[in-house]
């Protein structure tokens, strides 16, 4: 009788059907499935740095992914239950109402939500209930790994090479043909105003709309690998910052678990046995073991990814938003307003769309960190909230490499944002779809008004420090000043014996 009983699944950032371990394996029991999403209060509540934990670009993604996917099993004869509450409260309660003896779920790594794990597993065996979680985040699973997580290569070149020689990754499960949910109550979607958010604007220079659910991530997929065959020259316009197709675009889906790696991994060796193999095809893939190599990292170390020091045990001396003029510089940052074109006009397009391009990223992160020397934190939070691909491991991991405290960091290293510029927006293109102001200056010299004579400048309608702001500093000498910090951390980290991790 047991066997029969109704298996909860328990869902958080895996909104699909495909290459979805728990629910495979609760649809293999031939028991009723009872698919469930728990709208946890405390991930709508406010970080330290004040701003919104889940922002609107975030939410919404969220609640178009649970609308699609409840469509999804509806349409193979389940039903998605949805309940404000948490995980720890919401799932002995349906398993006790319902007579479920097992709950499966997706494992998670980084503390706050494997801290609700331990809560609902010791709340579920308290009643006699079976917790099982599984791992299915990653492209390899931990347990074909070539090493134990404990020895996880410091390097992700390492980690890469082993990986890449030694393990296999598993080919993704097909999602079930069917389930049968019990006849209870589904519970109401959430909506942004029950999340205390308001609808976000719909920017019309916004190129990139991504809208949650299963069904837009295979057509994303498609679109990119097969349709426009942009799978053969992604290595080469992978840093494009304007146009859709320079890059997969696949993060937000991959983010909230509406596609599988596995399944992007598999799409791409169908491409390379279909039409072409070449460097491209190989980039994609080494782009996901990123992904992985982050999320491994966490599952290694734990909260010290969250730390000021990171994994380097850098002492370095950040400045708090309580510094002077520290929180006026962030609100120039986070505003666009730098006086440094690519960096506005990349922390334009995130206020204004949840998105920004992976070059972008680099920069803006450099910016708050090397040269500004802002809390690499506060800038981690402010991403957090506004981007809708939004990955603990990957986001906080990419943020502590950036600032030089993370796995893989090399040394002191800053983006020289003229050049930058130069390399990858060489006509000013992208600066002046998203900086209307410098909009009538022509040509890669739109990157430099600051050094445009009165006469130029007046022809397009541009006074400095009025229509668009000086530089807020000199690129140089701060990053200069903020290496000399650097040093010495590294040197006091040598003097008391620390290694990095």
């Amino acid at each position: 009788m047991s066997a029969l009983s109704p298996v909860i699944v328990w869902l958080r950032n895996d909104l699909r059907l495909d290459d979805h371990e728990p629910l495979r394996r609760a649809a293999a029991t031939g028991a009723s499935v009872l698919p469930i999403f728990c709208v946890d209060p405390r991930q709508f509540g406010q970080l330290p740095s004040g701003v919104p934990k889940t922002g609107a670009f975030r939410a919404r993604f969220l609640i178009e992914s649970l609308t699609a996917l409840r469509s999804a099993y509806r349409g193979i004869g389940g039903d998605l239950i949805v309940r404000v509450g948490t995980p720890e409260s919401i799932l002995p309660a349906l398993a006790r109402a319902v007579g479920a003896t097992r709950v499966c779920f997706h494992q998670e790594v980084a503390s706050e939500e494997t801290t609700v794990e331990a809560k609902v597993e010791a709340a579920l065996r308290a009643i006699g209930v079976r917790a099982e979680g599984c791992w299915r985040h990653t492209l390899y699973h931990p347990d074909d790994l070539p090493f134990d997580l404990h020895a996880l290569p410091a390097v992700f070149t390492q980690f890469r090479q082993r990986v890449e020689r030694d393990a296999v990754v598993r080919a993704p499960i097909d999602s079930p043909a069917r389930v049968s949910t019990p006849s209870i109550d589904a519970g109401g979607l959430p909506t942004l105003q029950s999340l205390g958010l308001s609808e976000p604007f719909d920017d019309p220079r916004v190129r990139f709309r991504a809208t949650g659910g299963e069904a837009p991530a295979r057509d994303r997929l498609r679109h990119y690998v097969w349709d426009a065959d942009r799978l053969r020259v992604y290595k080469d316009s992978r840093n494009g910052m304007l146009h859709v197709d320079d890059s997969t675009k696949l993060s937000p889906w991959l983010a909230m678990g509406c596609i599988s790696p596995r399944r992007v991994w598999s799409e791409v060796r169908r491409y390379e046995r279909e039409r072409v193999t070449n460097d491209s095809t190989y980039w994609l893939v080494f782009e996901l073991l990123w992904r992985d190599y982050f999320r491994f990292v966490v599952a290694r170390h734990g909260d010290a990814i969250f730390s000021a020091r990171g994994l380097q045990h850098l002492d370095l001396p950040w400045r708090s938003l309580n510094e002077r003029n520290a929180r006026e510089e962030f609100d120039r940052w986070s505003a666009g307003t730098t006086g440094f074109p690519l960096v506005d006009a990349c922390m334009r397009e995130l206020a204004a769309s949840g998105f920004m391009s992976n070059r972008g990223r680099q920069n803006v992160v450099s910016f708050l960190t090397k040269n500004l020397r802002i809390d690499w934190r506060v800038g981690a939070e402010w991403f957090e909230s506004l981007l809708i691909d939004y990955d603990v491991a990957s986001n906080w991991g990419n943020w502590a490499y950036g600032a030089g405290v993370g796995n893989d960091a090399r040394g002191y290293r800053y983006f020289n944002l003229h050049k930058q510029a130069n390399d990858y927006d060489p006509h000013g293109d992208f600066v002046r779809h998203w900086l209307p102001e410098l909009a009538q200056i022509p040509g890669g010299g739109v990157h430099r008004p600051d050094l445009l004579s009165r006469g130029d400048l007046q022809r397009v309608g541009v006074t400095i420090g009025v229509d668009y702001p000086a530089p807020m500093l000199d690129l140089y000498t701060s990053a200069k000043a903020n290496e000399a910090q650097y040093r010495r951390a590294a040197q006091h980290r040598t003097a008391t014996g620390l290694r990095p991790n």
